[in-house]
This record gives structure tokens, sequence and C-alpha cells, in this order.
């Protein structure tokens, strides 16, 4: 065991300060990274204020973060995909029983006995895990992905959660040159889902609330943007959709936009409002359409989101921030103060 330099939240109420946590030694399986950049998710927020207690309770100390990447500094004897000085990333994941059908077929994140990088139990050390608002991180190699060496490693670090979060369903439901894909919000998960649907070649349209964020939202690669609230805009795109990604995590009327399905289109949440939405059972069965959730991807696919990202030079949009301010760019993500993740430099960590 070491001890690892962090920010962690000591209770629903407190603010994340600085701390020291305990690492293991890696074992011969196992890849040590140097954090450099974490991003930072509005799940970590969630975690550390236990605002999911009745899905699942945070244990505290909790340090959070689950876009990492970093360099590998130490490998096990019987690692054989990584080397020192390695460009590395961590994700959402970081153990899965390996055994179950969701394994087999590569889909680690339907694991039912799956470890998150935080606030999950600890097999190696008791306890639970802890999350990348750290120097270092040990994970097993088979969770380990590699970070192409041209893409910027502070905007690459959301591609951990928000890239795969939208990448993974796109791919799912075939999204290609040709298709007509919408994307319902533009915010941390919406402005990945915009780069993600025009790298792939599809017509891409955003919808928003918000008249200001047309001009952004056309620079990240749309190409139409609609006003939500403007039931004739919404009206000429009837009928015409074969994917829609819908990254709103407030309430809203989703059957607006299943009506702008076309026959056999499908509309995926991957943002989690706290009510359940009311669905117009006709809206789906008079033109077969579907209604879906997706949450990340498995590891082979998330490694290849990452190879996209690096042929197609997709990371991103952030703010580089020092972990000092960590507590302020909370209460900014709060207010959807921020275009459009942040990301910490962990360099930053080294003055505590």
């Amino acid at each position: 065991m070491y001890n690892a330099k962090a920010y962690s939240a000591a209770s629903a109420t407190a603010l994340l300060a600085s701390t020291t946590i305990v690492r293991r030694e890696p074992t011969e399986t196992d890849v040590q990274i140097e954090i450099l950049f974490c991003g930072v998710c509005h799940s970590d927020l969630h975690q550390a204020r236990n605002e999911w207690s009745g899905v699942m309770p945070t244990v505290y100390p909790c340090v959070p973060g689950h876009e990492i990447v970093g360099r590998v500094t130490k490998v096990g004897s019987a690692v054989s995909k990584f080397k020192l000085g390695d460009l590395a990333a961590v994700g959402c994941m970081v153990d899965s029983d390996g055994t179950c059908p969701s394994c087999k077929a590569g889909l680690e994140q339907f694991c039912p006995n799956g470890t998150f990088t935080y606030n999950l139990p600890d097999k190696h050390l008791g306890g639970v895990t802890y999350g990348g608002y750290s120097d270092s991180i040990v994970v097993d190699q088979l969770f380990v992905l590699s970070v192409p060496t041209n893409l910027d490693l502070a905007g690459a670090a959301p591609l951990l959660c928000a890239g795969i979060t939208t990448y993974s369903p796109m791919r799912h439901w075939r999204v290609t040159k040709g298709k007509k894909v919408g994307v319902v919000g533009l915010g941390g998960l919406g402005h990945m889902g915009v780069k993600f649907a025009h790298a792939l070649g599809a017509h891409t349209v955003v919808f928003t609330t918000s008249p200001s964020k047309k001009e952004d939202a056309l620079r990240l690669g749309a190409d139409e943007v609609v006003l939500s609230r403007n039931a004739n805009e919404m009206q000429k795109h009837a009928g015409s959709f074969d994917f829609i990604l819908d990254a709103v995590a407030a309430n809203h009327d989703i059957n607006a936009y299943i009506n702008l399905l076309g026959i056999d289109g499908n509309i995926t949440l991957v943002g989690a409002p706290e009510k359940p939405l009311p669905v117009s059972a006709f809206s789906l069965i008079m033109g077969r359409r579907s209604l879906s959730g997706s949450p990340i991807g498995g590891i082979a696919e998330t490694q290849e989101m990452l190879d996209f990202c690096g042929q197609h030079n997709i990371t991103a949009d952030v703010e580089i921030i020092p972990i000092q301010k960590i507590n302020e760019a909370y209460e900014r993500m709060v207010k959807s103060d921020v275009k459009y993740r942040f990301s910490i430099d962990m360099a930053s960590l080294k003055s505590e």
C-alpha cells in the first residue's frame, strides 16, 4: 500500500477538501497511473452530496472522479497491454466478474457484480473504491484504456463518461451517413452527441430551449438548430428522424420528440429526469417507434470510441480548473455555467 493525495467529501454537506488516501501496490495484472486530468461529471456531485441515497447511498469519505487520463508509472509482471510512460485512461468501471453473460459479450457495464471507479466495495483494500480526484490510481489492465497521442488530454478526460455515454447508443442504433439524428439539450452530454453524430456522417439537428446556443451548436457540427418551444419549427420535422439522443436531465415533454421519429425511429435517454416521463402509447405504436435508455459502454466499445476520437480529433470542450476550485465548479455546474465540462488539472494537487 502507498499514500496518495486526493480531494474528498467527508459528508453530504461538507465541501470537498484535501486528504490522503491509501492505494494498493500494483498486483501482477495491475497498472499504476499518474493522473494528469480528471473530468467533472454531474454524477460526481450527486454522489458527493448523497443525492442518490435511495439507489446508491454514498459511503464517506467519498473521492469522486471517473473521467481519468494520465501516464503509466508502474505495471505488474503479467501486464502486456501497457508499458511505462504510456498514456492511459480509466472510466466508470474498474472491475467486473468476467464470467456473467454480459461480461462475456463485452458488455461489462451491465455486469451485476461490476465495480464502479468510486463508492463501491474495494475487494483489494476493503472499504470502497476511490476515484480520480487524486494524483494516482491502480487498476487492473483489463479496465485501462489507451489514449490516442494526438488528443488534448484535458479535453480527452470527459470522453471516459460523457463521450462513451453518447457514442454507445449511436453505435447501437446504427447512426451512419444518410441518417437524420436529433440531439436534445446542448450540455456536457449533448455537445458530445453533436460531435459524434456529425463525425458519423449523419444530418444532425440540435433541439434547445435557448436561442443563444444556436451559434455554438452550429460550431460543434449541427446542420440545423430547432428551438423546441417553437411549435412551428418542431412540426416541420414531424416523422422524419431515424434517431434522437435525449440528453436532458430535467422534466420535459418526451412525446414532442417521439412524434418527430420516422417509422422504426428510436429515441434514447441518456439524461435522467428525477420524475417519470409520461409517454403516449399511440405515438410509439403508430410508427413502430421505440423509446430506450443507455448507460456507458463496455470496455471494448470505450476503446473503439477513443480510437474514433483519435481519428477524427474529437475531444470535449472543457474549462480547465485547479483542484482547489472544485467546490466552486460544483456550484457552477448546478447552474449549467460551463461550456461544456470541467477538467481538473491534477498538477494543482502537488501544492497541497
